[in-house]
């Protein structure tokens, strides 16, 4: 007998990087918590998915990659990915498909297989309001239903007849507000107070994202080193990048603590005075835990002209965007430099109240990632997801 045997509902994940893999593994929690019956999952993830009970048709790290030019490297092997995962979802036809973000893979797949009769959910919804506003009327013609982690995005794709749910972002859902930051320092031996200021620095899931700012993030340390002689970082990372990173950061002039656990870093989250950060996820998942924060990117110079010419947003950062305002300083490609980052970490890190009203600002945007309705966000979205279930349709026509 395997995992998929069984008469309960068959539920289809794809999850192509560790920011979905977080939000995959915390709907199909959810999804079990939230029906009496037993659910099966099949699809593709990573480890928090498999602890979930998913056996991920081939490795997630195959999927990792971000860029405009970083992808043409691995284009083969991904098309082949998606040919074999199409394969799979027709072979099972699911009760239900969830693709979760990485929408130049997950979007493909669902779009293949619009005409097989099962519903097609995607969670977290495409930047449309950033650029290529056009895409929300085409994916609007194959998904059923849409999962939108931001409050702002549902009138983007429900003008074109695409049913959208806000169930909030996971990320605020309250782990790091559990953590103990005394104990985290106590357990590294960190010191307590200012004479010993803690940096959280967190250079990205990606290999390549770690390759392009571990070192600006580096040369940063050594410029903060000068007004902070004590201070100390620590890099959470996770497990696909974990091996990239320990060498990345093996040279840094301060002394630096590796987490490989993803549970771990909300620990340092409640430690550290301040943070460094690559955007993404995890600019939300400070935010959650109240770290006064500066956002740091660069991509190569070709996808960064690209993105130029088609972004429509001020900024980077999803705690910017829902407030429409810089919350967390951001230094995004040629502003990505070791002296620019340092001086903004200067700052927080030496001045109490300018991190005390980052962290307060921070307040309104957990209120605002909380989602519409009743429970956690995962529990939000593992209710919609039933309900999609339950209404499960014919082919579209």
């Amino acid at each position: 007998m395997t995992e998929l045997d069984g008469d309960g509902p068959l539920v289809f994940l794809i999850a192509g990087e560790p920011s979905g893999d977080q939000l995959g593994a915390g709907l199909m929690a959810a999804l079990k918590a939230e029906t009496t019956a037993p659910i099966r999952f099949a699809g593709v993830g990573g480890p928090r998915m498999e602890s979930e009970g998913l056996t991920s048709l081939f490795p997630m790290s195959d999927l990792a990659v971000m860029g405009l030019v970083e992808i043409l490297p691995h284009l083969f092997r991904i098309l082949r990915r998606l040919s074999e995962t199409e394969a799979a979802a027709r072979r099972l036809r699911p009760d239900v498909l969830i693709t979760i973000d990485s929408p130049a893979f997950s979007l493909r797949v669902a779009k293949r297989l619009k005409e097989e009769g099962f519903p097609l959910v995607h969670y977290v919804a495409p930047s449309v309001w950033a650029w290529k506003p056009w895409r929300a009327r085409r994916i609007a013609a194959f998904l059923d239903h849409l999962l939108a982690l931001l409050p702002f995005e549902p009138p983007y794709f429900e003008r074109h007849g695409l049913a959208t749910t806000v169930v909030g972002h996971p990320a605020v859902e309250g782990a790091a507000s559990l953590a103990d930051g005394l104990a985290f320092r106590a357990a590294h031996g960190v010191g307590v107070g200012g004479d010993t200021p803690l940096l959280a620095v967190l250079p990205g899931s990606r290999q390549s994202e770690v390759g392009r700012l571990c070192g600006i993030f580096g040369e940063t340390l050594g410029g903060l080193k000068r007004d902070f002689p004590n201070l100390r970082a620590v890099v959470p990372t996770v497990p696909n990048v974990a091996d990239f990173v320990r060498s990345a950061i093996a040279d840094w002039p301060v002394e630096t603590l590796l987490l490989e656990r993803p549970e771990q870093k909300y620990g340092a989250f409640a430690a550290a005075d301040a943070a460094l950060a690559a955007s993404g996820t995890v600019a939300v998942e400070l935010a959650a835990a109240r770290v006064p924060t500066v956002i740091a990117y660069r991509v190569s110079p070709v996808s960064a002209a690209i993105a130029r010419r088609l972004l429509t947003v001020r900024y980077a950062s999803i705690p910017n965007l829902v407030l429409d305002r810089q919350i967390q300083p951001e230094f995004l490609q040629e502003n990505c430099r070791p002296d620019r980052l340092a001086a903004a970490l200067s700052e927080l890190l030496a001045d109490k109240a300018l991190r005390d009203r980052q962290s307060a600002e921070l307040d309104l945007v957990v209120q605002a990632l909380s989602g519409a309705g009743e429970g956690r966000p995962s529990q939000q979205a593992a209710q919609a997801v039933l309900r999609v279930m339950a209404g499960r349709h014919t082919p579209r026509d």
